[in-house]
């Protein structure tokens, strides 16, 4: 296992964002790490397209990418995270795991960490799953994304939705916006993309996210009220939306593949 490695050298915006990346903690969204449910649902709708050479970008603590490891037969995993102190819990997380895929670990942001990547394994899945909305430049990134995968490689997204929903939780956690389902796949189709699949995620989670931190502006999330949420409202959510399109979500979640 590869662990810290990260390139030289950057520009003074990709050194910016690490530097604001390396300092973000991380507590505020370590909530999610108790909803198992929620995303074992966003790693199926994932699998059908996975790869055998995958990147997860913004791997956090390793809770995604666990299960990865878990339910996904791959050949490598690269995680890449730029926070200092989840990079240090990540590399404790996976030294307890022994899944037998070569990992690597790169204490960067992508964009850093891109050529090294490639250099090592162009990946042919690139997953980003609450991080593309953090990204300032996020369609600069999914050009980077675009030129890192290889020949009719494929990038993940789920991300938050609905403009309207917008709240000063999103901003103290370091979102810089939330998508519409048009908004990302423009995006997509910009940075060199076509659209497999793109689809609003959780329609429920609407109100009590609008009720908490728009009408209330909550900044905490409830670690007790994720993990009800999770075991009691999302399998039910999950069958729903598997068999009906709704027209707006919580979350937008889509993947494309290079052009």
């Amino acid at each position: 296992m590869n662990n810290g490695a990260s390139p030289t050298q950057e520009t003074a915006t990709n050194a910016r964002a690490r530097k604001e990346a390396s300092a973000y903690p991380g507590t505020e969204l370590e909530a999610m790490t108790g909803a198992p449910n929620y995303h074992s649902w966003i790693l199926d709708i994932f699998k059908p397209y996975l790869g055998a050479h995958l990147v997860e970008v913004g791997a956090g603590v390793g809770s995604f990418s666990e299960l990865i490891l878990t339910q996904h037969v791959c050949k490598t995993l690269s995680l890449v995270e730029p926070s200092d102190s989840m990079y240090e819990q990540l590399r404790v997380h996976l030294r307890q795991l022994d899944s037998g895929v070569n990992l690597d670990l790169y204490h960067s942001t992508f964009v850093e960490a891109a050529d090294l990547i490639k250099s090592e394994q162009a990946p042919d899945s690139i997953i980003y799953v609450n991080v593309l909305e953090h990204i300032a430049d996020d369609e600069g990134e999914l050009e980077v994304v675009c030129r890192t995968l290889s020949e009719s490689g494929r990038v993940f997204i789920f991300v938050p939705a609905l403009k309207w929903l917008f709240s000063t939780f999103d901003e103290r956690v370091g979102h810089v916006r939330r998508y519409s389902k048009s908004e990302l796949e423009q995006k997509l189709r910009r940075a060199g993309f076509k659209i497999l699949s793109c689809a609003y995620f959780d329609f429920p989670g609407i109100f009590p996210w609008w009720l908490n931190y728009r009408l209330l502006k909550s900044v905490t999330m409830d670690p007790g009220a994720v993990r009800f949420y999770d075991q009691f409202i999302i399998p039910a959510v999950r069958r729903i939306e598997s068999v009906i399109a709704m027209p707006i979500g919580k979350n937008v979640i889509a993947v494309a593949e290079k052009r």
